[in-house]
């Protein structure tokens, strides 16, 4: 199923009940960002979970709605919306973002919700604030994916991933500053992780830091020498077209 499919199909999912066109899917549409009855293509979508700490890196979506509204031409809602992943309402998002710094311990409606998500052709992307393989977030949310979707669900992507040159071209994924400062567990990621499912790429995980490389005011992006947030626009271009 494409991620078009999934947006045309994804009421039928929502709470098990609701069908397009249905007061309950423009309820929960409403509640994860209003998109599809504002005529947005895309909105940036944070899920909210009850354990760890998930409200970071807070001006890093800007830069990213940014980017996407002067790279192409997606109708992007200009706000950041926040759901709850245990809300059925998260269904109705076209891409979500996770992230944190302490242990993840997802409750039984945030597990079901993920999982139907994800299956049903839905894309996270999660971002390791530690950048640390051995930090608490690393370790608590790979047990969680591997009790979801198997001990072999989490996978490391190939450098040849679609993902990489789904709008610019990169030969791998990205360093982050913190990386090269030796911050976190002192190395260099060269891949990031992913669950896929039927051939499609429905959850991306980095130890990376992203977040917290693209959190700055957005109005001083004019200052770097190359937009740093142009891997997030080929996540979300994936996301969208895969």
């Amino acid at each position: 199923m494409t991620r078009a499919e999934f947006l045309r199909l994804l009421g039928c999912g929502i709470a098990g009940a609701m069908v397009p066109g249905a007061p309950g899917l423009l309820a929960a549409q409403q509640r994860a960002g209003g998109a599809g009855a504002a005529g947005y293509d895309f909105w940036f979508t944070r899920l909210k979970y009850n354990s760890g700490d998930w409200n970071v890196d807070q001006r890093m979506p800007a830069n990213i709605i940014t980017s996407l509204i002067d790279y192409t031409s997606l109708r992007v809602d200009p706000k950041e919306h926040v759901v709850d992943l245990g809300d059925p309402a998260m269904l109705a998002a076209p891409f979500c973002y996770l992230a944190g710094h302490k242990a993840v311990e997802f409750s039984a409606p945030e597990r079901r919700n993920l999982e139907r998500y994800i299956r049903n052709g839905g894309f996270v992307f999660v971002d390791d604030c530690n950048h640390d393989i051995d930090g608490l977030f690393a370790k608590s949310f790979e047990a969680q994916m591997a009790s979801i979707f198997g001990a072999e669900a989490l996978k490391k992507l190939p450098n040849s991933h679609p993902l990489y040159t789904s709008f610019f071209k990169f030969t791998g994924p990205p360093a982050t500053t913190f990386e090269l400062n030796g911050w976190g567990d002192d190395i260099v990621h060269d891949y990031l992780k992913g669950i896929t499912i039927n051939g499609r790429l429905g959850l991306l995980y980095s130890n990376k830091d992203y977040g917290c490389e693209w959190d700055y005011d957005w109005r001083n992006k004019r200052f770097l020498a190359e937009d740093n947030t142009r891997f997030a626009v080929n996540i979300v271009m994936y996301a969208l077209t895969n």
